[in-house]
């Protein structure tokens, strides 16, 4: 591990693959109940976005490799339900228990509906006859973690953000190990032990950071020539993820209106349908690559030189893992978590924080775009960027799980 994902571990204590509801739930790939007196087996709870179920399957894949048994509980209505059979794991399904923000009538009726999505968890652990329960936050992990208290399971929690979730909080209170992306997060298992790790990584980034280590060179002037763009020179990636972020389009729109040097290589990722401007705007720039969405995102990953991008707990750690500088702007809603997300790298050194009221096309030719000229900055933001990754995260978190099997609680 290294400076900001270190490896801090202590005791508080001194394919025939289906997606499950509860409701006719049958309990094997093929029917039946498991035994489970060789085979251990995990139910790994998590969902809702991608940035909850990238981790889940990266260390299902993991444990699976170890000869464990994986079962995967979500809901039918988050991305879980379609990645997780793509991927090859069986998915159970309960109802979604959310806490409404306001006084309403539907406040009223989440303590039953609570009640009985523990009950339909605890008796999936029975009769799966799981050994661990392996928890990434959101809506079906508190069921999860109040079935496995009472079921007596060994509880694994990973906390992907800066800034702690409720359910995660609740679950730390029971869990023999919680497992941190960062090491600033204000997270520790009452009873059991903290470690710092680092986000278990999709394949293919896990793939690249590799790749990068290994022969850099060739990497990267492989990707750049994907983009016909040259390898020699830098490269600037602009991307708001999928959805895309209108902020840091308008302030790359106004850069290219104000002028910019038009040898700069960019590569921008608008979001879908958000790309008509920017393509007109960058019209007379011969190294200006747009896309409203991008299936070979390792590649543009692969040669890039600075990222500007929002600071989401995964794009924090990937690209710390891919050792990428970057200007981070953090989403301006929510409770500030991509801010806090951000904190650790950019303390040591790996990047820099723009203000999403800050990000305009001043900031894009004044202090972004210089930045690409400085070779010798950028060398040092790369190093301080990948001792903040960590590569190996979904292997450490199935270390983790494999440490708390079969450790019951009396």
């Amino acid at each position: 591990m290294t400076d900001c994902a270190r490896n801090i571990s202590y005791d508080n204590a001194a394919d025939n693959v289906s997606t499950t509801p509860m409701s006719d739930m049958n309990f094997g790939v093929n029917g039946g109940v498991f035994d489970n007196s060789d085979t251990p087996v995990a139910l790994l709870a998590g969902g809702g976005t991608a940035g909850h179920v990238n981790p889940l399957l990266a260390t299902a894949k993991q444990l699976r490799q170890r000869g464990w048994l994986v079962h995967i509980l979500g809901t039918s209505q988050g991305l879980e339900s379609d990645l997780v059979p793509r991927a090859g794991f069986e998915l159970h399904t309960i109802d979604k228990v959310a806490m409404p923000r306001r006084f309403t009538r539907e406040l009223i009726t989440v303590p039953m509906r609570l009640f009985r999505s523990v009950n339909q968890v605890r008796e999936l652990i029975r009769r799966l006859h799981v050994d661990v329960v392996v928890g990434f936050g959101g809506y079906v992990s508190t069921p999860a973690y109040v079935a496995a208290h009472r079921e007596k399971i060994p509880l694994v929690i990973h906390e992907q953000n800066a800034r702690p979730g409720l359910a995660n909080r609740l679950g730390a209170r029971w869990a023999q190990h919680v497992a941190l992306t960062f090491s600033s997060t204000d997270l520790t298992a009452r009873h059991g032990q903290t470690s710092v790790i680092g986000l278990p990584l999709r394949d293919d980034i896990e793939q690249l950071a590799r790749h990068r280590i290994s022969d850099s060179h060739s990497t990267r002037v492989r990707a750049a020539r994907f983009f016909d763009l040259h390898p020699q020179r830098p490269i600037l990636l602009v991307t708001g993820g999928s959805l895309g972020a209108q902020q840091l389009n308008e302030a790359m729109v106004g850069a290219l209106k104000e002028g910019i040097d038009p040898s700069t290589q960019i590569i921008h990722l608008t979001g879908k349908g958000k790309d008509v401007e920017v393509r007109k705007a960058g019209a007379s720039m011969p190294n200006y690559r747009v896309f409203d969405y991008l299936n070979e995102m390792d590649k543009a990953l692969a040669c890039a030189d600075l990222v500007v991008c929002r600071s989401g707990a995964g794009t924090v750690s990937e690209l710390c893992a891919l050792a990428i500088p970057a200007v981070y702007v953090p989403l301006p809603h929510g409770n500030g978590e991509q801010r806090y997300n951000a904190a650790d790298v950019i303390e040591a050194g790996g990047a820099f924080l723009i203000n999403n009221d800050a990000m305009d096309s001043t900031a894009v030719r004044k202090r972004i775009l210089p930045l690409l000229e400085e070779e010798t900055k950028l060398k040092k933001m790369s190093e301080a960027a990948a001792r903040c990754g960590n590569i190996a995260a979904a292997q450490a978190l199935a270390d983790r799980v494999v440490e708390c099997k079969g450790d019951r609680r009396s």
